[in-house]
């Protein structure tokens, strides 16, 4: 077993998990504990927590009573949603309607967690935000390139899945090519089917790189965790370059709907 849990600040922790392909190939996933201004706990994205990493979140949170509430965000992360639920069943349970449909039995909370009903719950700790112009939940399920980014105000940490990736080239090859924040590949198979879409995502994108600008940590399932620290660039340019990057995806997409 891979899984580690990192302290990010004295109020987050992201906690790295095994997500392998086939069953082979790890290519990882994530979810994140965090504290709030009330002392309580929440989980962003479910995870089966072992060993050393489930002893350290049960000593974080009191053996789990601390944690609140358990928040899905990706509507195609659903493997660990009913372990995470037996684990902490206290925990008030938050998801996409796509969670709700699949595991109907599950106590989940009336609020969507890609509503604006939901947001304004934890708005004291977090601003999440939902791509504009792609497909939320695809009809094709192999197709997974939106979630519901969620920033915790505290730490200035983006807890992401799949929209957004960290790229980072291990041994000799990292140390040649500089690490960098790219949209997930399935972008252009994800676009809303219509005119305009396109510059609804670039609206988005510009909005999120402005408003949460004082990023500091972007932690992406399936890839790795990005620290900046007031270094340069920021998380925010890194957004902004990942965008343009896929300026031509987009413009392929407008020409297709003009």
């Amino acid at each position: 077993m891979t899984d580690k849990i990192i302290k990010i600040a004295d109020d987050f922790w992201n906690i790295r998990g095994e997500f392998r392909v086939f069953g082979v190939l790890n290519i990882g996933t994530q979810a994140s504990l965090v504290k709030r201004h009330n002392g309580k706990f929440v989980l962003l994205d479910a995870y089966t927590l072992q060993g050393d990493v489930k002893q350290r979140v049960d000593e974080l949170t009191n053996n789990g009573l601390d944690i609140e509430a358990i928040i899905n965000l990706h509507p195609f992360h659903t493997i660990h949603v009913e372990r995470t639920h037996a684990d902490y069943p206290h925990a008030k349970l938050y998801g996409t309607q796509r969670h709700m449909d699949k595991f109907p039995n599950l106590p989940w909370q009336a609020e969507l967690s890609n509503s604006a009903e939901f947001a304004s719950l934890f708005a004291e700790d977090f601003e999440f935000s939902v791509p504009r112009g792609v497909d939320f939940i695809s009809k094709n399920e192999h197709l997974h390139f939106s979630s519901v980014l969620a920033y915790h105000l505290a730490s200035k940490t983006i807890h992401v899945d799949d929209t957004l990736m960290f790229l980072k080239l291990p041994g000799v090859l990292g140390a040649l090519k500089r690490p960098e924040v790219a949209f997930h590949m399935t972008l252009s198979k994800t676009l809303e089917r219509r005119q305009g879409a396109a510059d609804d995502f670039r609206l988005w994108v510009a909005e999120i790189a402005e408003q949460w600008q004082d990023a500091q940590v972007l932690c992406a399932a399936h890839s790795n965790t990005l620290t900046v620290k007031n270094q340069s660039p920021s998380i925010a340019a890194m957004i902004m370059t990942a965008l343009q990057r896929a300026e031509k995806t987009l413009q392929n997409h407008e020409k297709k709907f003009a």
